[in-house]
């Protein structure tokens, strides 16, 4: 097994290959309801290719860290949101696609107010509340056939303990 993948911050910039950071930023793009309320407007890529968007919730059991990815799953027809009700924060493992397999991980935890959405066909590791269940919605397609791969990996991934003292790459020596 290689070095630990050490997971980062969710953030913006580092996620965007994979997906949007849903979160408020600066001031609301325009107040309603009598002004008493602010609205971030259109911060997610809902993507599917057939069916529609459905609105699910998951009430996922507790995880910790550092743990061991065995498999990543991807939704080749439609992307996938993840907002937590509960608040509890959770690990985010993504990869990039080489002919149908996943290579180079990345991984980051959510902070405070932090959602995601997963882009069409991106692989990703199972939904992973770290140290308490969590509760989520979760937005994704709804519709016929089947919308799930998975990978197994021959070498499971080694994820560690966020540190904050390693770089935004989350490997120690990489820039």
């Amino acid at each position: 097994m290689s070095a630990p993948l050490i997971p980062i911050a969710l953030n913006a910039d580092d996620f965007a290959p994979f997906g949007d950071v849903i979160e408020p930023r600066g001031a609301p793009d325009k107040l309603i309801n009598q002004g008493m309320c602010g609205r971030y407007h259109d911060l997610a890529r809902l993507d599917f290719s057939d069916g529609r968007a459905g609105i699910s919730l998951f009430d996922a059991k507790a995880r910790t860290l550092p743990c061991i990815i065995e498999m990543v799953e991807r939704h080749p027809d439609g992307s996938q949101a993840f907002i937590p009700i509960s608040g509890t924060p959770f690990l985010v493992l993504v990869a990039e696609d080489a002919g149908g397999t996943p290579v180079n991980p990345r991984a980051f935890v959510t902070g405070p107010g932090q959602s995601i959405n997963l882009h069409r066909n991106i692989w990703h590791g199972v939904l992973w509340p770290i140290g308490a269940p969590g509760q989520y919605a979760v937005i994704d397609r709804i519709g016929a056939g089947g919308n799930l791969e998975e990978h197994w990996f021959a070498d499971p991934i080694e994820v560690g303990v966020p540190d904050v003292a390693r770089n935004r790459r989350g490997r120690p020596g990489e820039t």
